[in-house]
């Protein structure tokens, strides 16, 4: 079984080129297989009285950073793409030769602007799509928009951070992939554990990563990096297990 590990950056990079830099460079000394970042425009998503708005927008992630963030990732040889969430992300993002996307859970509710033309945007692209579904939405119209590729949907909880007890396991079972917002590292490894005995030949896990001492709107939900460190060589060895 091979597991892809993505260690999520979300906004904990706190519009710093330097921490992102930093989570790259300690995601990839951990073992991840790709790191992820989010594309969208505060002013689409967020109203300008939202408490965390400024550091909201300080997380834009804006095509030029991103230009340079990806730059330094092939750099390092670790694979850096994105969730999206409008039109002319999808299309610079091509240009930097992303391999490819994520769908966030609030996306498949095509409540936000531009959901479904982004949606169709990155189906038309024909790459792997990763996609959660925590905050729900129509699963046979999603899989319909996205018949021409790779697609593992991911059991997700849109709760930050996410109780450990309020993990279903018979339901996250029936996922190939774990979008995981608890704190510590023993839910992606049981995961792991029940798609081997599964004999899944390949799941994806996703954790929100932070350096130590972040203060980013996501970092409330997120592990340290040293976490990560300390989660993927277990996973790797549930991995070669035979059973």
């Amino acid at each position: 079984m091979k597991t892809f590990v993505v260690a999520e950056i979300a906004s904990n990079w706190e519009g710093s080129l330097s921490k992102a830099q930093k989570l790259i460079i300690e995601s990839k000394k951990a073992g991840a297989d790709a790191i992820k970042f989010q594309m969208w425009r505060a002013k689409d998503l967020y109203d300008k009285n939202h408490p965390n708005w400024n550091e909201i927008k300080k997380s834009e992630l804006t095509f030029e950073k991103i230009k340079k963030i990806k730059k330094f990732a092939d750099q390092k040889k670790i694979e850096l793409f994105c969730s999206v969430f409008y039109p002319e992300a999808v299309n610079f993002l091509q240009t930097l030769n992303i391999k490819r996307y994520k769908v966030a859970s609030r996306t498949c509710l095509l409540k936000d602007p531009f959901s479904m033309e982004v949606l169709k945007l990155k189906a038309s692209t024909k790459k792997p799509i990763i996609i959660s579904m925590g905050m729900g939405g129509n699963k046979k119209q999603i899989k319909r928009i996205f018949s021409d590729n790779h697609v593992t949907f991911c059991y997700c909880i849109s709760e930050y951070p996410t109780a450990f007890n309020k993990i279903r396991w018979n339901e996250a079972k029936k996922y190939d992939g774990f979008s995981d917002h608890t704190l510590g590292i023993i839910a992606p490894i049981i995961f792991t554990m029940l798609k081997k005995q599964q004999g899944v030949k390949k799941i994806t896990i996703e954790k929100h990563v932070k350096l130590k001492n972040s203060k980013g709107p996501d970092s409330s939900s997120s592990i340290e990096i040293s976490q990560l460190a300390k989660m993927i060589p277990i996973i790797r060895k549930i991995e070669g297990l035979k059973i």
